[in-house]
């Protein structure tokens, strides 16, 4: 997939191949265009199966949620940082600072029930956790590769204690349709990873 003919700003393709190029950085192994394009899939099939949101806004947040990505602390604000400097020229700020918002709750994940935009959002963004047992397994190779220079028991550690808040919360997902589609899959595949960590 080209992911340019996914940006939604056509007047300013610039920006929109500069995103494209951040995310093909070659230390990526998850946070990367791939990634990009399976958070806007999922955007897309949550709008179809009639989730509200604002769709230019959850996009071009989606777009910048990682854009900045280096496995180092501060990448969602670093990355909010370039949507609010980027944007202004663009579109309203309204717009502007509603992308801002929604990628610095990528950091935690845990919208209001109300934020129908940072549901939709972050739903995408965790929707990777309902993928087919062999693209989980794929995703958590990939986070183990970006996090390389961890040693095993640490990594261990710290990715087993991810895990256990994501099954302690009442629910993955915040949408109805994505709690209705993904959230069984979604815990099954955390459960596997977090048993496989020992």
């Amino acid at each position: 997939m080209d992911l340019l003919l996914s940006w939604p700003l056509p007047g300013a393709r610039t920006l929109g191949a500069q995103l494209v190029a951040s995310y093909a950085h070659p230390d990526r192994r998850y946070h990367d265009g791939r990634h990009l394009s399976e958070v806007l899939e999922r955007v897309h099939e949550l709008s179809a199966h009639g989730v509200e949101f604002d769709r230019m806004a959850v996009l071009l947040a989606a777009w910048f949620h990682d854009s900045v990505y280096d496995a180092q602390p501060d990448a969602e604000k670093r990355s909010a940082a370039w949507a609010a400097e980027a944007l202004p020229t663009l579109v309203d700020q309204a717009v502007v600072d509603e992308v801002v918002r929604l990628v610095l709750m990528t950091e935690h994940h845990l919208p209001a029930d109300d934020d129908a935009n940072g549901c939709a959002l972050s739903d995408a963004d965790l929707a990777i956790l309902a993928g087919s047992a062999e693209r989980y397994a794929e995703y958590a190779a990939s986070v183990r590769e970006e996090y390389a220079e961890v040693p095993d028991d640490a990594f261990a550690a710290g990715r087993a204690t991810i895990l256990r808040d994501l099954l302690a919360k009442p629910h993955l997902f915040h949408t109805a349709y994505a709690r209705s589609t993904w959230e069984d899959a979604a815990r099954a595949n955390v459960e596997r990873e977090l048993a496989g960590l020992g």
